[in-house]
């Protein structure tokens, strides 16, 4: 697993930073959201009903997100997403980071709910959904997709033939780290918008 710090060194100082999720690991300089008070927790709010209980932040006032080990415990995603883009300033990035689908990780935690793979994070834009209108009215841009791979699994492949292995065979990926961007106002769902995300792969 990547050090959350790591991941977190990306984000500039120079805006509002949300860390959701954030359990025993809360980040200096950012506003560390829970469920669970404790400590060095600014927020306390369930991730699982922002339908209902919006998250105590004004519109369009965070510059950065960061999920780690999060989203796959939650069912209600969309809800999630649409809730936190209320919340973003345009152009603000989100860093996802969880267990590939095609991984054991992703399947043998009992408290995660669903698989995420290179694919899902279009569902989070609005060009995904030109066949039916589900509700869903945020607009998170997939930039870039990272993947962390097993080094003795892919070593000296073309990139081609690593990504063939990865659609194709089970724990090749490691960890998955998708980058989105908030764009606002939201765009029409129109399929021809569809962008697809920069693929990155980091042996480890």
């Amino acid at each position: 697993m990547l050090p959350i710090e790591q991941l977190a060194a990306g984000f500039s100082a120079d805006t509002p930073r949300l860390n959701l999720g954030c359990g025993r690991n809360p980040l200096a300089g950012w506003i560390n959201l829970d469920r669970v008070a404790g400590p060095g927790i600014d927020i306390v709010a369930d991730l699982e009903r922002c339908r209902e209980q919006p998250l105590p932040l004004a519109e369009s006032s965070i510059g950065g997100f960061l999920l780690s080990h999060v989203i796959e415990h939650i069912a209600d995603t969309l809800g999630l997403m649409a809730e936190l883009h209320r919340i973003a300033r345009p152009g603000a990035m989100a860093a996802i980071h969880v267990p590939y689908g095609a991984s054991d990780d992703a399947w043998e935690d009992p408290t995660h709910v669903r698989p995420y793979f290179l694919a899902s994070w279009g569902y989070f834009s609005q060009p995904y959904y030109w066949r039916a209108d589900y509700g869903y009215r945020g607009d998170w841009a997939p930039q870039r997709v990272h993947l962390v791979v097993d080094e003795a699994s892919c070593s000296g492949l073309p990139p081609d033939q690593v990504l063939r292995r990865i659609h194709g065979e089970r724990n090749i990926v490691k960890e998955m780290i998708a980058f989105l961007t908030a764009v606002k106002p939201i765009r029409a769902p129109l399929r021809e918008l569809q962008v697809a995300p920069r693929i990155t792969v980091q042996p480890a």
